[in-house]
């Protein structure tokens, strides 16, 4: 049999609301999954430290230390996966989050289906990159074509992109996402297939993640330096990795 179908894949919970917390909790342990609950920032963050997990769901606005700071403490040493909870309306905080590491978010309210689904899908992404870098006997680099002897390099071991010698130290969406327009040069992507491609999960006007994978790629590679193309938002059909206009 094989190991991946029995496993119960691990789940930390951090949510102060004692009903929302034991709320999911209980749901998602109904759906299959072992889940552990805490209740403030700094009390997750040590299990977090302490052991391991697949998939950390945390709240933003949490006692003491709040979830952007430990999501911030966590990615100095751990990629785990991050999902934050957040209001509706909470943007300057969601972009935040995502700038600091954040895999995706949930804005409350959400239904139980709706966490399932962006929970797998994230285990789906991490498993195919284990697969895949299990396989790996060395880090794959992948140049562009542009002249001069700085290249952007594709690394699909680390899931990160690095030029003139500096990382950009993308997210593994991040990463996913650049990828995915890199070996589409110059084609414009729809967000539906952007979404179902990337982030595994089908496409909704409200959902702004991919806007904001988006945002931090271009930031990312404008701190590395890299601008031999550039990532162009096509008004009403989607994203298109282009080469860079020169300047008039």
């Amino acid at each position: 049999m094989n190991p991946a179908i029995i496993h119960r894949p691990s789940i930390l919970a951090i949510e102060d609301d004692p009903v929302l917390g034991a709320f999911v909790h209980d749901q998602l342990d109904r759906c299959g999954f072992h889940v552990t609950w805490c209740q403030n920032g700094a009390e997750g963050l040590a299990r977090a430290q302490q052991q391991s997990f697949d998939v950390v769901l945390m709240d933003i606005l949490l006692p003491g230390m709040n979830g952007l700071d430990v999501l911030t403490h966590l990615r100095r040493r751990h990629s785990i996966p991050v999902i934050l909870m957040s209001a509706l309306g909470a943007e300057a905080d969601r972009i935040t989050g995502f700038r600091n590491g954040a895999d995706d978010y949930l804005p409350k309210p959400f239904s139980v289906d709706e966490l399932r689904v962006r929970i797998e899908a994230i285990l789906r992404r991490v498993e195919l990159e284990r697969r895949f870098n299990g396989s790996a006997q060395v880090p794959i680099a992948r140049n562009t074509d542009d002249p001069g002897a700085d290249k952007l390099t594709f690394d699909e071991v680390l899931c990160d992109v690095s030029f003139a010698g500096g990382a950009a130290q993308l997210t593994r969406s991040e990463y996913r996402l650049l990828e995915t327009l890199w070996r589409n040069l110059e084609d414009v992507l729809s967000k539906p297939f952007l979404y179902q491609h990337v982030l595994q999960r089908g496409y909704s006007r409200h959902d702004r993640s991919l806007d904001m994978h988006v945002s931090q790629i271009r930031r990312k590679l404008k701190a590395i330096g890299y601008e031999a193309h550039e990532l162009r938002t096509v008004w009403g059909k989607g994203y298109a990795l282009t080469a860079a206009q020169a300047d008039a």
